[in-house]
């Protein structure tokens, strides 16, 4: 078997690796090393996140680095500030030895003016991200002249961010560049382009086929519908009590605004994203690492700089649209050699997606149902005594405080103690899953086909004149703008400057909240409670629906009142 001592990296880098605890090179490095190192040359390297490719090009890069010269000789471009950070700390471990050998970092989000300082200092290797790279080059704070080797990390995700131009500016800027060394998860054909254009001749290393996940990984998947996807992220979170994981969002808002709300209902939590400075993300991290947070709420391009083994769990707020990302994000756990769960939140319009990353990545998704309010409380409480039955008091705990628990307790019953122990526990638990409803998709269709048709009529100031033809058009712009299922609007009454329809009660809020923050072809959205804009204006209540002899259009259980409807369809 291989291992580091038996590779021919110079003595300071095999010193290095020994005193860091590495023993034998991950499939990556096993393969990729001893070839950079006896025969460098161009080469597309394939591996998943956390296989051990920052070692797989950093020690060849240190060992051919020649600490006598003091001039640019290396170039590694990274996505991300934290990624970016992350290699080069990487790199001052392997070359702790290596005396004379400096390594910068230059990324976006901190003054560059302390960055500029640092690479007229004549560094050997920039680690550097494709934005702060051209600031230095157009400024000409920065020569790449002399640089021999550029390293592509993370190519496939650079290229997803849009940073096609700024690589192929800075790659025509080292005219010197004798090899180029690109590593990715994924061999897409824009990876492939870069590689045409600026690589010849290399050879290709892949340790797994494209796109398939960590074995480790359990994939589950949970049907509900979209107004209910946060409360059945809290149901997650609460029933996984010793969690240690990321959730994904799609954009920076829903980042910020999920976890604030986490927050304020007292789970630690905190975002990550890119409006954040280098700073605050900095602590966020420590405070990560420290596992002082159970999670971090993060988006796609903030997490691409997290390097941490022991993530017992991602959560999927919403699917990536593009499957590859999914395999990149369920990744960030199940790494060295541990197991992992994935969970992914979605609406029932949402299956196929699923079904088509199962496809793509070659992996199993379980579907699961979302706990109710007993299970969590019994998982909470089964924790709890685990808690206890393991804990390890300081040994002068006892004889502290012992003679004032036993005063204070010597006339209650044990099994009373226990109990009201317990339940100052789980309480507050207890208190906000009582009676709590089930949130798994197909529940409010169930209860209308009992007889319970609970809801609430809605008023929205759009209607005929604004290009609402009809039920159908209105349907159409609410289903696309809150992503709720057809199913659960109906009584749909159209006019000429406002209209009406029915939802459920649970979903009126979200409907709410969700269309105020919309437009309608330039006309701001105003939607409230129907009853409640009657009593405000002192009028006759709206809370009923009009056939077509009536003012407007009506529309009726989901269904038009003449015709055959299918949303899809073009007015």
């Amino acid at each position: 078997m291989i291992s580091f001592s038996s590779l021919s990296l110079r003595e300071e880098l095999t010193r290095a690796v020994s005193d860091m605890g590495f023993e034998t090179p991950t499939p990556i490095q096993q393969k990729v090393i001893p070839q950079l190192l006896s025969q460098p040359s161009d080469i597309i390297a394939l591996a998943q996140t956390g296989t051990g490719k920052t070692a797989a090009f950093g020690l060849p890069l240190l060992h051919h680095t020649d600490v006598a010269q003091k001039h640019v000789q290396t170039l590694v471009l990274s996505p991300t500030r934290e990624l970016c950070m992350q290699i080069q700390e990487e790199f001052k471990k392997y070359g702790y030895y290596m005396r004379g050998l400096k390594t910068t970092a230059v990324y976006g989000g901190v003054p560059i003016g302390g960055q500029i300082r640092e690479v007229k200092a004549n560094p050997q290797i920039i680690v550097a991200t494709p934005g702060r790279l051209i600031d230095l080059l157009e400024r000409k704070a920065i020569s790449l002249e002399q640089v021999q080797y550029v390293v592509l990390d993370e190519a496939d995700e650079m290229l997803n961010m849009g940073f096609r131009e700024d690589i192929e500016f800075i790659l025509k800027n080292t005219p010197a560049r004798q090899y180029t060394w690109l590593f990715s998860a994924t061999m897409n054909n824009d990876v492939r382009n870069i590689a045409k254009r600026f690589m010849s001749k290399w050879q290709e290393f892949a340790v797994a086929k494209e796109n398939v996940t960590n074995e480790n990984i359990d994939h589950q998947y949970y049907v509900t519908s979209h107004h209910n996807r946060f409360e059945t992220l809290r149901r997650l979170l609460d029933f996984t009590p010793g969690i240690y994981g990321i959730i994904f969002t799609r954009t920076k808002q829903d980042c910020q605004d999920i976890s604030e709300k986490l927050m304020k209902m007292g789970y630690h939590v905190s975002p990550l994203h890119g409006d954040m400075d280098q700073k605050m993300r900095s602590k966020v991290m420590e405070r990560f690492k420290n596992k002082t947070l159970q999670c971090i709420v993060a988006t796609d391009v903030a997490a691409r700089g997290i390097d941490v083994n022991d993530i017992t769990h991602v959560i999927n707020y919403e699917l990536p649209d593009d499957p590859e990302v999914y395999t990149h994000r369920s990744g960030r756990t199940a790494r060295a050699g541990k197991s992992g769960i994935c969970m992914s939140i979605v609406s029932p319009k949402e299956i196929s997606n699923i079904r088509q990353v199962e496809r793509i990545s070659k992996t199993r998704f379980h579907k699961s149902d979302i706990p109710d309010g007993a299970e969590i409380v019994r998982k909470k409480l089964f924790y709890y005594l685990e808690q206890i039955e393991t804990a390890q008091p300081e040994a002068d705990f006892g004889k502290i405080y012992q003679s004032t628990i036993h005063e204070k307790f010597e006339d209650m019953d044990k099994d009373e103690l226990i109990r009201r122990l317990v339940w100052l526990q789980l309480k507050e638990t207890i208190e906000t899953y009582n009676e709590a409803e089930d949130l798994n998709a197909g529940y409010e269709q169930k209860e209308r086909s009992r007889g319970n048709r609970s809801s609430v009529r809605l008023f929205i100031n759009i209607g005929m004149k604004d290009g609402i033809s009809g039920p159908e058009k209105l349907l159409q712009f609410i289903t696309d703008s809150t992503d709720m299922e057809s199913n659960t609007i109906d009584r749909i009454t159209v006019r000429d400057l406002s209209s009406f329809f029915n939802v459920s009660g649970t979903a009126a809020e979200f409907i709410i909240q969700t269309l105020s923050a919309k437009k309608y072809k330039g006309r701001k959205i105003r939607i409230e409670e129907a009853e409640q804009r009657d009593r405000e204006r002192g009028g006759f209540p709206a809370n009923r629906s009009f056939s077509r002899s009536s003012e407007g259009h009506g529309y009726r259980s989901g269904k038009p009142s003449s015709h055959k409807f299918n949303r899809r369809n073009k007015d």
